[in-house]
């Protein structure tokens, strides 16, 4: 399998710039012109991606009261049935070709997650995505991972929840399926998720068992998790966006505001400049300052024939006289002429 995907162009994996997706999810509060303003706002504060997700309330879940289908696991969405949910958080389909149209435009990728294979057709047949995501809740969905595979686009894949050998399954059934290209993204499905359940150490040992991109879906509060993630090796981050936390939404209490998101990817680009290589010695913005490591000076005025004792001699900064190991040899030796303290010490003036 292969360590790098290709999102329109843009390679995803080892040795490239984290790639940075911003979730609309339900922030869009069934708005087209948020919507529209929520993609100029990604590409404006720095993201790569723009994703949607795609469904019904009709192909997500039923229309039931039973207890069954009654949100009650400590989210903000306890008391909601699925359906109401879903219908408030749901993306009109109509939008999104014309939302695809509008993100080419001003330059920034944009894919969706389906939910059911009625809308990876329409993704596919209507709107023309380069790539796909599967959420964490329907990395179990083995029909729909099928499905998507069948397309032979790329694949991201959410793990929240997962067992290992359930990641395993479902990345064994993509491949049989003929995905070629496959990203995981660790994830908490916790909204929002705590840091201290993060366990992002998962992330490069996500990568080492199935050679794949690996990267973050992240639903803490603040920057400082995805941040962290990137400098654990994530290759992908994905956020949620809003316009605003004011504005009142299932999504929106866990979702980055625009000037939020740009510090994150103004952070995140800092992270990898800062990991850089594997490195020993000097950098080129280090070598003046070599000047001022410890090296051994005359602190003391001596004669000549003098024996040089730890009075005389120090390891001082700067670093114009001998090196500090050669200070043992120095102590007893004698000078070779007069010398006046403040000099650097030099082999000629010893005899």
């Amino acid at each position: 399998m292969s360590s790098l995907i290709n999102i329109a162009g843009r390679r995803i994996g080892a040795g490239e710039a984290t790639y940075i997706i911003a979730e609309i999810s339900a922030n869009h509060q069934q708005d087209f012109d948020q919507a529209v303003k929520l993609i100029y706002a990604a590409k404006q504060a720095g993201a790569d991606a723009v994703k949607l997700q795609t469904y019904t309330p009709d192909t997500i879940t039923i229309q039931s009261s039973r207890e069954y289908f009654r949100v009650n696991s400590g989210t903000l969405w306890d008391g909601k049935t699925l359906y109401d949910l879903y219908s408030e958080a749901y993306m009109p389909w109509k939008w999104q070709p014309k939302l695809k149209q509008i993100a080419d435009t001003i330059g920034i990728t944009l894919f969706s997650t389906p939910f059911d294979a009625t809308a990876v057709d329409f993704l596919e047949n209507e709107v023309g995505v380069p790539a796909y995501k599967i959420a964490s809740f329907e990395l179990v969905d083995l029909p729909l991972i099928r499905k998507v595979a069948a397309t032979g686009k790329p694949i991201i894949l959410s793990t929240g929840m997962a067992t290992l050998a359930e990641i395993d399954e479902a990345v064994q059934t993509a491949r049989a399926a003929g995905a070629k290209e496959i990203a995981l993204l660790r994830t908490n499905s916790a909204y929002p998720a705590p840091p201290e359940e993060m366990n992002l150490r998962t992330i490069p040992h996500m990568r080492d068992a199935f050679g794949v991109p690996v990267g973050l879906s992240d639903h803490t509060l603040g920057i400082a998790v995805p941040v962290a993630a990137v400098a654990l090796g994530a290759n992908i981050i994905e956020k949620h966006l809003t316009l605003s936390r004011s504005i009142p939404g299932p999504d929106s209490a866990f979702s980055l505001e625009p000037d939020e998101f740009k510090a994150m990817v103004e952070a995140v680009r800092t992270i990898e400049k800062a990991l850089g290589a594997v490195h020993y010695g000097t950098t080129s913005r280090e070598e003046s300052s070599r000047a001022f490591r410890r090296s051994l000076f005359v602190v003391k005025d001596i004669k000549k024939g003098e024996t040089f004792t730890e009075y005389h001699v120090r390891s001082i900064r700067p670093a114009h006289g001998l090196h500090t190991r050669y200070y043992d040899i120095v102590l007893g030796r004698k000078a070779a002429k007069d010398i006046p303290a403040g000099m650097p010490l030099s082999w000629d003036m010893l005899e």
